[in-house]
């Protein structure tokens, strides 16, 4: 049985979870599973030791008490991971432009989602809609931690993430490369429903809950359209705005549709 002082790692190159682990898996970052006595007769974690056996990734057995002191809520697994892997390698702000990406490329800019949380879930939607890639804010933005990589049920792992300095020159360098910019915003004139995707690369640009887009992002978009509302809430979560926006406005016309 290895040691506490033998087994601790940056929380960075932690995951837990059994999907996210099981996600992590299959992505290839995992370079070992940590394991609760027992695990092999769990059923639970069946799906997560076979994954781990197919990627040929070690599995090793440890004390509970070690595991607690890894991670809370570990829930019986935890995996080490490489800092960084061959889907997701951090993208800097000059990458935005210069990257060679896809005619019908979708981007999403996340403007000051600050609740890991709220990242994770932001990115499950981004990456379930076939997003290319995620851009969110050093300063004031959420970190891609333990909690956002489960929240996010593993899309983190999958999903090229920039994070940048100032989200407005961001956006600007996404325009360089050909994308038209959308941000959502409460206040516009026009609805989703009203307006039509345009074609080529789209940048679908969300700001916080609280605030919504900041001022230089909102001038630096070049369109904003809204989600009407109909019901006594005036709003959706970030998440929500966001898996809306990709699936009523953006896919459709992909998909053969006529917005």
């Amino acid at each position: 049985m290895s040691t506490p002082g033998a087994l601790m790692r940056s929380s960075r190159e932690l995951i837990t979870g059994r999907r996210a682990v099981a996600e992590a898996i299959g992505a290839g970052r995992v370079v070992e599973v940590l394991v609760a006595p027992g695990a092999r007769r769990n059923q639970g974690l069946r799906a997560v030791l076979g994954a781990a056996d197919r990627a040929r990734v070690p599995v090793r057995e440890v004390g509970r008490t070690d595991l607690d002191q890894l991670a809370r809520d570990h829930r019986g697994v935890i995996a080490r991971v490489r800092p960084s892997g061959p889907h997701v390698g951090p993208l800097s702000e000059r990458d935005l432009a210069e990257t060679e990406w896809a005619e019908d490329a979708i981007a999403v800019v996340l403007d000051g989602i600050e609740d890991p949380q709220n990242l994770g879930a932001a990115a499950r939607s981004a990456e379930a809609a076939g997003a290319s890639v995620l851009v969110s804010r050093t300063h004031r933005g959420a970190p891609v931690t333990d909690a956002a990589i489960r929240a996010s049920a593993g899309a983190l792992l999958h999903l090229r993430h920039a994070r940048v300095a100032n989200i407005a020159r961001a956006i600007e360098r996404l325009q360089e490369a050909g994308f038209t910019a959308i941000g959502l915003d409460g206040a516009a004139e026009r609805t989703i429903f009203d307006s039509r995707c345009p074609d080529g690369r789209v940048a679908i640009v969300l700001g916080s809950e609280r605030a919504g887009l900041s001022r230089l992002v909102r001038e630096r978009c070049d369109l904003l359209i809204a989600l009407p509302m109909h019901g006594r809430v005036d709003s959706l979560n970030a998440a929500a705005s966001l898996a809306a926006a990709l699936y009523a406005f953006v896919l459709p016309r992909r998909l053969g549709g006529d917005r």
